[in-house]
């Protein structure tokens, strides 16, 4: 029997580099994006908006689990945020319902606890909420829907609250926050093959020597992290004056903390 799987924003950062890593035998990856994408071997593909409710419905046909990546990706005004990363995920767990998929895997981010101070290794998955933009309120409202069909409706669901995914870290908070493309696969896999997890709030970050956030949660899945960011420290902490190291300050949002991203200063919509 073949496996089908929907990965939503699958054209997105870590869909692109996630969804490779997810082909194998006897599975169907079915990949949603607002952007055409290319079909291949086990892969078919829907273009479409995860506001749309009819269309997220079809795509959910014959599907036994979703990972939800598709979002607004940084701060944007609220009207925005509200519509595609809030009005989107309830589509995507409601139109997941109604298809019968029990299997939910929900991309939150550590922006839903961006205010909270660093915690060198030992800061807990259900961290409670303080979000440090709407973005973040966008993911704690995705981690409280996600909560909701769980126990409403005996899904499985899985929220990750992730920290940089890609190729490398970005600058020396990445070195605590990274989470590498092949962790990440393996921490998505854990998710999807997890005996009855109910509902989980999981840290996706790689076991980073400089890490803050605990891995117990994940590990508890069956991740087994192997990649540790402390390989990059030379070339973000080579000839920078000590006093320099660490300019984003003490909170897990770091930057995404500042006043640069107050309401005021925030750009409108600009409809695309």
């Amino acid at each position: 029997m073949t496996e089908r799987i929907l990965v939503t924003g699958a054209g997105g950062r870590i869909g692109t580099l996630l969804c490779p890593r997810m082909v194998r035998p006897g599975r169907l990856l079915r990949l949603y994006d607002r952007a055409p994408l290319e079909a291949g071997p086990g892969v078919e593909t829907v273009t479409g908006d995860i506001t749309d409710l009819a269309a997220m419905a079809e795509a959910m046909e014959g599907v036994d689990a979703v990972v939800h990546l598709a979002a607004r990706s940084t701060e944007a005004a609220w009207e925005e945020i509200l519509h595609t990363n809030i009005h989107g995920g309830y589509v995507v767990l409601e139109a997941a319902r109604r298809a019968g998929v029990s299997r939910m895997v929900l991309a939150s981010s550590n922006h839903a606890v961006g205010f909270h101070p660093r915690s060198a290794g030992t800061a807990p998955d259900y961290l409670f909420p303080r979000p440090d933009t709407y973005y973040g309120v966008s993911k704690v409202t995705l981690e409280a829907l996600g909560s909701l069909y769980a126990d409403r409706y005996g899904m499985d669901v899985v929220c990750l609250r992730i920290g940089y995914c890609g190729p490398h870290p970005l600058g020396r908070h990445g070195l605590a926050t990274w989470l590498s493309p092949d962790d990440c696969a393996d921490l998505v896999e854990s998710c999807l093959s997890a005996p009855a997890p109910g509902f989980r709030v999981v840290w996706g970050v790689s076991d980073n020597t400089r890490r803050w956030w605990s891995l117990e949660e994940a590990r508890s899945l069956g991740y087994e992290p192997r990649d540790d960011a402390e390989v990059f420290a030379p070339l973000w902490e080579k000839d920078v004056p000590a006093e320099e190291l660490d300019p984003e300050g003490p909170t897990v949002g770091g930057n995404f903390c500042g006043p640069h991203l107050d309401a005021d200063h925030l750009e409108q919509p600009d409809g695309t």
